[in-house]
């Protein structure tokens, strides 16, 4: 079937349930879910963006451009707020331009696009028969097919170049846990824990783990599957996104490229040294080509011509910010190279030519990111785009240059780019219906003087309809990471527009211990947590709010997870600055934050060490200036807010915050949701969270 996309409102098409004798409760779960993205006629008066409007926001995903490079295969996720969930269907749109063309309903959520080698159908997961199977469709949206029925679900494919052979990936159970030990007792909630990695992120280890496995794909099906992680206690690809990205085709079809962390347990936690290996089909040997490189190796690809492995290194062990270099292996000779050797920046993602000659990748300067080009041979870069916008992806085929792109005002969009002028050419307006009926404010670049004599680029986002002759309160934004980039990002969650929206000047610092900047500058944070980049902070603040259109006196200050510490440690050194404070799922107190996260490599570098190194000056330093050691000097009112399922910064750090302010008598209010994580994601939640968040701001700010 073919559906075109209509940008106001969606009523999915039913399709014809398989089988029969289905409860009504079934039958609802099997119902399409219903979307409606357009603005009520009060939203349109009003014209700001409001929590409401974020969830009527199609979320444009993952992008692949056919062989030919005509055509742009892509996912956007829209949300029903009132059933508190979402769904994700599969569009293709010219690269030309024109009207984008819907080829899935909203019967299942799909992910995982990939095109057919001769261009005319695309595969992806769906999980619309009940499960996570493969299927396929024609680009007209006709020829609806699965083409996988396995009893689990598959979590990442990928189909070799002639589409003879099938790699996907299949959970496998590796490790007892207590119902496998005391099986007379299956009543009994418990989990038995020997080892640290015990959970990740936002789940418990349950003794599973992803696993390749290669099979024939033939008319009869999926035939003569092997594990070829057999006996591996460890996810591939990486628990770090489960990305399937990270495995790769020889163009051949003989072999096969990965990255993956192979340790388990303690050594798993504290450890960054992943490695890309090369799996042979026929002699089924496995080979480690990064074994010299004891930091994160990621992201392998062939080149088109099977001539050059490349992937993404990092050199630091333990350092997980530390700078991405673009890597090439000669697949005849073995010779490494370091391709951007003498480039001062990340590289991010990245995609080669067709004529294996050029690879195109993403890299963050000066708080945006462009599109840049390597030439293999000589190793010259070019910088084929500018402005203030961030490019996260890119796509090449056939001559075509295709990229995702946002900003601070506007969703992730896709785009047709001419290297030649770096003339970018919008292709999609999934939200134009909601941006011709908001007004968005304006975002300045300023550059402030910090106090060892430095420049910072620092975002100042005004109110719309700003009135230089007003005085507005304003928001200090500490970002977390704590080295992830302030750059032209559009965040549902931490958006600027919508706390300008609100009535506040956004204050956005590159401070200190942010990409995009040189690797100094980004490197500068680890082991000075509480230095110079809080000096930064406030070089930020103390310069804006100088203009004669904010009120000094009323200032707040906001974070989540590094920017929550920095929250909770300004509220013990502000000198009066703020009058109010929220720290989201912030680190509190170090000394017992350091064994309580999963990710334990991340600690020990960043804060140079365990609490318990008493020779170690680097770590004594950071624990000492931990945010609990200065709670005595708090003064002002503080909302903090976590998560339950937050494994990364334990939501116990939040409540030994909160509790002190309640003892201490401050002013305080605890927002915990049960049912989140690191962050925020249901939709319920998510506006709840943004209520409670204007409504402390307000309450002490206006």
């Amino acid at each position: 079937m073919r559906i075109r996309t209509n940008p106001i409102y969606f009523i999915a098409m039913a399709i014809i349930a398989l089988g029969s004798g289905c409860s009504k409760s079934d039958e609802k779960s099997k119902e399409p879910l219903k979307i409606d993205t357009s603005l009520t006629q009060e939203e349109k008066e009003k014209g700001l963006l409001t929590p409401e409007i974020m969830w009527k926001f199609g979320r444009i995903g993952n992008a692949t451009i056919s062989p030919d490079g005509k055509m742009l295969a892509y996912t956007t996720t829209y949300f029903n707020l009132k059933e508190d969930r979402g769904v994700t269907n599969l569009y293709v749109i010219s690269t030309d331009g024109g009207e984008p063309v819907k080829l899935t309903d909203e019967q299942g959520s799909e992910s995982n696009i990939q095109w057919s080698a001769d261009g005319k159908t695309i595969r992806f997961l769906s999980s619309r028969s009940g499960s996570n199977q493969i299927w396929e469709v024609k680009t007209d949206g006709t020829g609806l097919k699965q083409l996988t029925n396995f009893e689990f679900d598959i979590n990442g494919f990928n189909f070799s170049p002639d589409g003879s052979k099938l790699i996907y990936v299949k959970e496998v159970k590796m490790v007892d846990q207590a119902e496998d030990i005391h099986p007379d007792m299956p009543k009994a909630k418990v989990r038995i824990i020997n080892d640290l990695m015990y959970r990740h992120w936002d789940t418990w280890e349950d003794g599973k783990f992803n696993h390749l496995f290669v099979a024939d794909f033939t008319a009869n099906g999926v035939e003569n599957a092997i594990d070829i992680n057999e006996g591996e206690k460890w996810d591939t690809p990486m628990a770090t996104g489960y990305d399937i990205e990270e495995v790769q085709w020889s163009p051949d079809g003989k072999k096969i490229v990965y990255a993956s962390k192979k340790f388990y347990g303690k050594e798993y936690a504290m450890s960054t040294n992943s490695d890309i290996y090369l799996y042979d089909l026929e002699t089924k040997e496995t080979i480690n080509l990064t074994e010299d490189n004891k930091g994160y190796d990621r992201y392998p690809r062939f080149s088109p011509d099977g001539m050059y492995i490349s992937w993404l290194s990092m050199e630091t062990p333990l350092y997980e910010s530390d700078q991405k270099r673009l890597f090439i292996l000669n697949t005849s000779t073995n010779e490494k190279r370091y391709l951007t050797k003498g480039f001062d920046q990340n590289v991010e993602y990245y995609v080669w030519d067709n004529e294996s000659r050029n690879i195109y990748f993403t890299s963050g300067i000066k708080a945006t990111e462009q599109i840049y080009k390597i030439d293999v041979e000589t190793a010259e870069i070019k910088q084929l785009t500018t402005g203030v916008h961030d490019y996260t992806t890119c796509q090449f085929a056939n001559g075509v240059l295709t990229a995702s792109r946002m900003s601070m005002s506007m969703a992730t969009e896709l785009f047709r780019i001419d290297e030649n002028t770096g003339e970018a050419t919008q292709l999609t307006y999934t939200n134009k219906h909601i941006y011709d009926n908001i007004k968005m404010g304006e975002v300045r670049e300023r550059w402030v003087t910090t106090t060892d004599g430095k420049k910072m680029l620092v975002w100042v986002i005004l109110p719309p309809d700003f009135d230089s002759t007003k005085k507005y309160p304003a928001l200090l934004y500490c970002q977390g990471g704590p080295q992830s980039a302030v750059s032209q990002f559009w965040s549902y969650r931490w958006n600027f527009q919508i706390m300008a929206a609100n009535g506040y000047v956004v204050v956005a610092p590159n401070r200190r211990g942010l990409p995009s900047f040189g690797q100094e500058w980004n490197r500068q944070i680890s082991g000075d947590y509480s230095g110079q980049n809080i000096k930064d902070y406030l070089s930020a603040i103390d310069d804006v709010k100088k203009e004669p259109w904010v009120n000094e006196d009323k200032l707040g200050c906001v974070g989540a997870s590094y920017g929550g510490y920095s929250v909770f440690y300004l509220a013990g050194h502000h000198q009066k600055r703020f009058k109010a404070f929220i720290a989201h799922c912030g680190m509190y107190n170090l000394e017992a934050f350091y064994p309580q996260t999963e990710e334990l490599f991340f600690p020990t570098f960043d804060l140079g060490g365990a609490p318990w190194e008493t020779d170690n000056k680097v770590a004594q330093r950071s624990y000492a200036n931990s945010p609990h050691k200065f709670v005595k000097n708090w003064d002002t009112p503080i909302m903090i807010i976590v998560g339950e399922h937050d494994y990364r910064i334990p939501y116990t750090q939040s409540l030994e915050a909160f509790g002190a302010a309640q003892i201490l008598g401050i002013p305080s209010k605890l927002l915990f949701f049960p049912n989140e994580t690191h962050f925020v994601s249901k939709p319920q939640d998510a506006v709840v969270w943004q209520r409670e968040f204007f409504g402390w701001l307000d309450k002490w700010l206006k």
